[in-house]
């Protein structure tokens, strides 16, 4: 869950949030913001805006944003937590092919949480509904 990402992030300081949402996401809806842990939230497409395809150079896009030195704890986040899922799972296979020893993590609930009654995102669950910190772009 968001709240337990935050701790991880707040108390690891070798976690990284992968926020693997579209840029048109990151632009109109926001990202969470890390900058009073010192830490950046890395950007890389998992499913790539117009066509929602599986970003094929995913894996190595998160990997390129450490210098070779992969963390040991990559937390990932997307809407609602569904494909942060996936895309967590990906990285994950990808390491363990590299023999790197490193875990990834979903968080669940996502940035912006479920539905409500009224078909609207931000209100019931998510990062943002949690209120931690957060960005408009």
């Amino acid at each position: 869950p968001p709240i337990e990402a935050w701790a991880m992030l707040e108390g690891t300081p070798e976690a990284v949030l992968v926020n693997d949402r579209t840029e048109a996401e990151w632009k109109f809806v926001g990202l969470p913001d890390l900058s009073s842990l010192g830490s950046p939230v890395i950007l890389a497409e998992w499913l790539r805006f117009p066509d929602m395809c599986v970003n094929p150079t995913f894996a190595e896009e998160v990997f390129g944003c450490f210098d070779g030195a992969v963390p040991s704890r990559l937390l990932f986040i997307c809407r609602s937590g569904a494909r942060s899922l996936s895309a967590g799972r990906a990285v994950a296979g990808a390491l363990e092919q590299m023999g790197v020893d490193a875990r990834c993590y979903n968080v669940t609930e996502g940035f912006e949480g479920d539905l409500d009654a009224m078909g609207h995102r931000g209100t019931i669950n998510g990062w943002k509904a949690r209120g931690l910190a957060w960005r408009q772009s």
